[in-house]
């Protein structure tokens, strides 16, 4: 498994600044946000639901990330998946970081992907929680 998610009610831009905010408060910031829907409907004429990645990082995490291994970068940051479903309910999916960084083989990494997991499935709780 890859990630984990959580559903939730309401609308679709609420979902977004919910997820941002709760993100927030484990530390983490909004870095990119895709558009996909957007994207697709510009790019192929495709007509979608909702759906937005959002680029997650918590800078202190992720300096230690880099010092562990530079090429690391390429694995960051975090993705956060808010798509909004067939029957109007919003899914908000987590990468796992654990899932991801046991690619790296350096040192310390793998307790670093505990820790910021750990960070998303408080946001995760969060979100289900309202």
């Amino acid at each position: 498994m890859y990630g984990f998610n959580v559903q939730m009610d309401g609308s679709f831009d609420d979902a977004v600044n919910r997820v941002t905010e709760a993100l927030k408060s484990e530390g983490f910031g909004v870095l990119t946000e895709i558009d996909v829907k957007a994207t697709l409907k510009a790019k192929l004429d495709v007509d979608r639901n909702a759906y937005k990645i959002l680029g997650a990082c918590n800078p202190g995490l992720a300096n230690q990330a880099l010092n562990a291994d530079p090429d690391i970068g390429l694995l960051l940051p975090c993705n956060v998946v808010v798509r909004e479903e067939g029957d109007g309910r919003i899914t908000v999916g987590f990468m796992d970081p654990i899932a991801v960084m046991s690619l790296v083989d350096k040192s310390g990494v793998k307790e670093l992907a505990g820790q910021v997991r750990a960070k998303l499935e408080r946001v995760r709780d969060q979100l289900a929680t309202g």
